[in-house]
């Protein structure tokens, strides 16, 4: 297949924004492969920030950390991505490269516990606060569950009212396929 799947294009966009010694963000580290990927684009003298509600996904990340000997690349937080800002070093603040979330719940955990787009929204917006000039925000949005489509919904209303002056906001989605496909939003921030 020549069109990448959905996480090959989230990290494919991920490759192009962020560069090794760089300050990145997980907003929802889950079961840590994300982490694990922003970890090893860092390099040695970068760092990750990687959030999430459920102790479960947080000892998930650090183990898959640990077992790929990156652990001290990161900061594994067990805190909602909505207190992004509090958790930042002084020095990356503003100087975030970019930052990926994949939202819905924890893969093989309680389905119950999911993002919510509340959250979420005030989560993109401090990121977005922190972000770079040129930095990404990418969405790998999954809302096929409950509560996925009021969050996808909501979320698809924030990012269509950012300013084009300073931001542009790309939608990345396969359209034939049945059921509900997760999707991509990708929110560049302009130079």
């Amino acid at each position: 297949m020549i069109l990448n799947k959905i996480l090959e294009q989230a990290h494919a966009l991920m490759k192009k924004a962020v560069h090794e010694g760089g300050a990145v963000i997980d907003g929802t580290c889950g079961n840590g492969h994300d982490t694990l990927f922003l970890s090893n684009l860092v390099g040695n003298d970068g760092h990750v920030y990687a959030f999430d509600i459920q102790e479960q996904a947080v000892e998930n990340t650090r183990a898959r950390l640990k077992e790929h000997e990156v652990l001290e690349r990161a900061t594994v937080i067990h805190d909602s991505h909505t207190h992004i800002e509090k958790h930042l070093q002084e020095e990356h603040k503003g100087m975030i490269q970019a930052a990926i979330y994949n939202l819905g719940y924890l893969p093989g955990s309680d389905k119950s516990i999911i993002t919510k787009p509340n959250d979420t929204i005030t989560s993109i917006q401090n990121v977005l606060k922190s972000l770079k000039k040129g930095g990404l925000v990418v969405l790998v949005v999954y809302h096929g569950h409950p509560g996925g489509k009021e969050e996808k919904e909501a979320v698809l209303r924030y990012v269509s009212s950012l300013d084009h002056k300073d931001y542009e906001v790309l939608n990345y989605s396969f359209i034939n396929k049945d059921r509900t496909p997760p999707f991509i939003i990708a929110i560049e921030k302009n130079v």
